[in-house]
């Protein structure tokens, strides 16, 4: 179930993937997209993003940065209580463990991430926080 206060064209973008198992939807205006769905904290209930991702070790890694807003996006909080995710990978499903890079790791995956999606250096300069870089380790 994706989370119904998101705007309707992402709203649409999950429905499309889902209802295609990824055939629409995993490369979106020509960058790869998943699916992650977390647990709400508040709500407890399944909440379903699309999100760019990148790879990295045979992991996934995505980028919380909300396009610069200064709050973290509702999905990167979610983690904080529960880290286990669910991620479409194109038809691909699996469960998964987030967490949070840092350090030289995180700087390494942001300039990855910023190849990936070059939008994120501007979203970097318009926020005061420091834009989270998550890797998904799935099983």
């Amino acid at each position: 179930m994706s989370d119904s206060t998101l705007p309707n064209w992402i709203e649409e973008h999950v429905r499309q993937y889902m209802e295609t198992n990824g055939e629409k939807g995993h490369i979106w205006n020509g960058m790869p997209t998943l699916l992650l769905t977390t647990q709400g904290r508040k709500s407890d209930m399944s909440r379903t993003i699309p999100l760019i991702y990148g790879t990295h070790e045979g992991s996934y890694v995505v980028v919380g940065s909300k396009g610069g807003h200064p709050h973290h996006p509702s999905w990167y909080l979610n983690l904080d209580k529960n880290p286990s995710v669910k991620v479409q990978v194109g038809s691909k499903h699996m469960n998964g463990v987030a967490r949070t890079s840092s350090g030289e790791e995180r700087q390494n995956l942001w300039n990855q991430m910023c190849q990936v999606f070059s939008g994120y250096t501007e979203y970097a300069n318009k926020t005061d926080r420091e834009i989270p870089v998550v890797v998904i380790d799935c099983c």
